[in-house]
């Protein structure tokens, strides 16, 4: 088959380029920086033009554009997408129902708001993971100074400057008493999300006086949606984030790889960015433990994070997530914590006992290279598609 591919600098696009060739496809990429507009009449012109009179059997993108669903759309080529993120508010366009959509989504409570919402072009995905070699990753260390830890968490802080919670300025008392009351409340909880059933009509008006959100017309997400997960669930993130690696690297050696190099974890070493493809799998590898904090807003879904860690072959240690449960087996191919203390006798248990957590790393390894590669994964999605 011919694919056409939508090149934005996502996560994973080499992994996709090489399985698509080793199965045997023709593997075509397009550029345009219009494409996360929902309307733009000169991309619409650029994908034209670089389509033309080609055949494509399907066109496929990590996450969703609603401008290139229209486009496929118009020139009668299947989309196919895979949504690795959540939120992702353009999948709420009204562009989703388009039928010539395939949208994969990973977080099943997601996927099942959609589908019982009658939005037939969604499907729900475990994400895939490139298989590396083990020995190779542990044996071959680039920099084992910077990539070898015995505790390590790779990803964002969400510290950044003007995240959008902190744009809610000038708040009233009770709003400012309810948010932080029902995020404490969350952050006491794993696997259920309650932030966006309890912001009430007096909330919402509250938070759209401070920072307003409005709507362009062309999509279903509601205010409701918005705050919960584009400012409140961050900020959760942030702060949930901080407590437990700061909680941790009071009791292990940690080691954080972030974008924010500046960022202080009390008694953690910050040793900054890594690259995806040369130096996070050697992390992986070579750390004894891997944590994972998920974000708040991932509903059930298995974080592409997570994936990743155990395609390198790394111990996972991580947040309850439902979705976990449909591929994996707790304890056995990767170790969930249910709170702060039990994060912290994991981690303790876990350092001081190498051959049951080499085990659980393994079978986690072996469970991805059997059912969760790059392509297994399109087999998978083109036996949907092209049924």
């Amino acid at each position: 088959m011919r694919i056409l591919f939508i090149d934005w600098p996502c996560f994973g696009k080499e992994y996709v380029k090489e399985a698509l060739t080793q199965m045997g496809h023709e593997f075509v990429p397009f550029f345009h920086k219009g494409h996360q507009d929902r309307v733009n009449p000169v991309f619409d012109e650029a994908f034209h033009r670089f389509v033309g009179d080609m055949h494509y059997d399907c066109c496929f993108s990590f996450n969703y554009f609603p401008i290139v669903s229209n486009n496929c759309k118009d020139l009668g080529i299947k989309y196919i997408s895979v949504i690795y993120d959540n939120p992702y508010m353009l999948v709420y366009s009204y562009t989703l129902i388009n039928p010539n959509n395939y949208v994969f989504i990973f977080d099943k409570q997601e996927y099942l708001k959609l589908k019982k919402g009658g939005i037939p072009t969604v499907y729900h995905c475990t994400l895939p993971a490139h298989i590396f070699s083990v020995n190779h990753l542990i044996h071959n260390n680039p920099d084992s100074a910077k990539l070898s830890a015995d505790v390590s968490f790779v990803g964002s802080l969400y510290n950044e400057d003007h995240n959008f919670f902190d744009r809610l300025k000038n708040l009233n008392s009770y709003t400012t008493g309810y948010l932080d009351g029902i995020m404490e409340a969350q952050l006491k909880i794993q696997g259920y999300n309650f932030i966006e059933e309890v912001l009430t009509p007096d909330i919402i008006k509250e938070l759209m006086q401070a920072c307003p959100y409005t709507s362009d017309g062309s999509g279903a997400e509601t205010l409701e949606y918005v705050y919960a997960n584009y400012f409140i669930d961050r900020k959760l993130t942030a702060i949930e984030r901080s407590r437990l690696l700061t909680s941790a690297a009071a009791h292990c050696s940690l080691r954080i790889y972030t974008l924010d190099q500046k960022a202080v974890i009390p008694h953690a070493a910050n040793l900054g960015p890594i690259d995806y493809y040369q130096e996070m799998p050697f992390v992986f590898a070579n750390s004894k433990i891997n944590l994972n904090i998920t974000l708040r807003s991932i509903q059930s879904g298995i974080p592409l994070r997570a994936m990743d860690i155990m395609g390198a072959g790394g111990f996972l240690l991580t947040n309850f997530q439902e979705d976990f449960l449909d591929d994996f087996i707790p304890n056995e191919d990767f170790v969930y914590y249910e709170s702060e203390d039990d994060l912290n006798f994991k981690i303790e248990y876990y350092l001081s006992h190498e051959k049951e957590r080499i085990e659980i790393a393994q079978n986690g390894y072996q469970k991805v290279a059997a059912n969760h590669t790059f392509q297994k994964f399109f087999q998978d999605i083109f036996s949907i598609v092209f049924s």
